[in-house]
């Protein structure tokens, strides 16, 4: 039975670096949104900070559901890290779900956004964007019992991904005792 890790939260919070750090730490498969996304997004001629065309994500996500089906057909036994929703696949697969609602102030979150380094990836550099989205909304809680909520804005990638082995750790002593 493997672990379905599933990284939430808003961009530039960090959930792919993040997810580097901990797929080192505890033998896991990354499947980043942006490598989903981004065979449809380089199709379009975008600067990063113009808002995409009306439709385009229904592109993405038809890509998306094949990944996330291919897992779910193939029930591989490998650990997932997840950095987009996907806990339907985790579930199809009698996997151990572990999601993780990551969280980070404002200001640093619109610090990280305008990172130009985000563009090389096809990532969102609009920091206005990014600060309207901390306002207005909240990350994702999926209400899973082995869900972990963690503050990164002061915490370094590897610090996040420690908690986040310790959370799986727990999670998987608390299935076998």
């Amino acid at each position: 039975m493997g672990v379905r890790t599933v990284l939430l939260g808003f961009p530039g919070v960090g959930k792919l670096t993040i997810a580097k750090e901990l797929s080192a730490m505890v033998s896991a498969k990354i499947v980043d949104n942006h490598w989903v996304n981004n065979p449809i997004l380089r199709l379009l001629d975008e600067d990063g900070t113009a808002p995409l065309p009306k439709g385009i994500w229904e592109f993405t996500g038809r890509f998306r559901q094949t990944v996330l089906d291919a897992i779910t057909a193939y029930a591989p036994s490998a650990n997932f890290i997840f950095t987009l929703p996907a806990w339907r696949a985790a579930e199809a697969c009698d996997a151990v779900l572990v999601p993780v609602r990551l969280l980070c102030d404002e200001e640093d979150l619109a610090r990280r956004v305008s990172n130009p380094e985000r563009r090389q990836r096809l990532k969102s550099t609009d920091v206005a964007a990014s600060r309207d989205r901390s306002r207005r909304a909240g990350v994702f809680d999926p209400l899973h019992p082995n869900t972990l909520v963690l503050d990164v804005t002061s915490a370094s990638p590897g610090k996040t991904a420690i908690a986040i082995r310790e959370q799986i750790l727990k999670v998987l002593g608390d299935l076998s005792a």
